[in-house]
């Protein structure tokens, strides 16, 4: 009788601890949507759609789209749920939208800060950039393992390097504020190559956030250029599209995806995707 109340009490034991699961991340600078010409949206949208649906990101973080833009790729992606505003405030500008796999998450908090002096005023912008940057972030539940997780999406500035420094440190300092055991995932476009450029280093400071690609056993084509310019891919393995993470995720795999109709492809940026398990 002990013996069977001993076996049951780790079954139970065994069923309330968190499982481990798998999660599949993306970044993907989509390109804003342009109206003609080889690049226009419309002729690209099959490409992102199918290039998406390909990797099956459970959690996906998209910069530059506009409002009518993700709502048509919104349509294209069945089971997802989106999240995030405009740049410029409300449904206006770019987005830097999160968009996650509705049946496996539980969206617990969600909002946008802009990275400015006065992060909560939409559209808000200093420090040199001459267009507003901003976060969009969520706290969410993960219905696989049962735990909690963040996620925070960001597209900094193309131009001015003391606004790409002033931003990171605005967001480690947001980063900090949330709990200490709460794994997070920063993910975009950070117009800033990594293991070069400052806002790399800041970011991952004092062991602060791992770069989750770089730590990867497995990386495929780690030696392209993320910013592609609608180009062949160029072997310079300049990243300047991050995925960082801070708390005891394990980097599985990892790839910079190149994906292309003959000579069009659907970005001029390539995603970038990284299989993680949380220990």
């Amino acid at each position: 009788m002990r013996r069977r109340i001993i076996a049951l009490a780790a079954l139970l034991l065994t069923v309330a601890a968190p499982q481990a699961a798998e999660l599949r991340v993306m970044t993907f600078n989509l390109r804003y949507a342009s109206g003609s010409g080889t690049e226009a949206w419309h002729l690209r949208r099959p490409l992102v759609r199918d290039c998406i649906r390909l990797h099956q990101p459970d959690l996906l973080g998209t910069q530059e789209g506009l409002a009518a833009q993700l709502s048509e790729l919104h349509a294209d992606l069945p089971g997802y749920l989106r999240l995030g505003k405009g740049r410029e405030g409300g449904a206006k500008g770019e987005h830097m939208a999160v968009f996650l796999l509705e049946a496996r998450f539980q969206v617990l908090e969600s909002g946008d800060f802009w990275l400015s002096d006065t992060p909560e005023v939409p559209g808000s912008r200093s420090w040199g950039n001459t267009l507003p940057r901003m976060v969009t972030w969520a706290r969410l539940r993960d219905h696989a393992s049962g735990r909690e997780l963040a996620i925070l999406n960001t597209h900094l500035d193309h131009q001015s390097q003391p606004s790409r420094e002033r931003a990171a440190e605005l967001i480690r300092k947001r980063i900090a504020d949330l709990p200490a055991s709460l794994p997070v995932l920063l993910v975009g476009d950070f117009n800033a190559i990594a293991g070069s450029n400052p806002v790399h280093a800041q970011l991952l400071s004092q062991g602060f956030l791992t770069d989750l690609f770089r730590t990867a056993p497995i990386r495929r084509n780690a030696d392209l250029n993320t910013y592609n310019g609608f180009q062949p891919p160029i072997r310079g393995g300049e990243h300047i599209d991050w995925i960082l993470g801070r708390g005891p995720w394990r980097p599985l795999e990892a790839e910079v995806v190149v994906h292309s109709q003959g000579s069009r492809f659907p970005s001029d940026h390539f995603p970038v995707v990284v299989r993680l398990g949380l220990d």
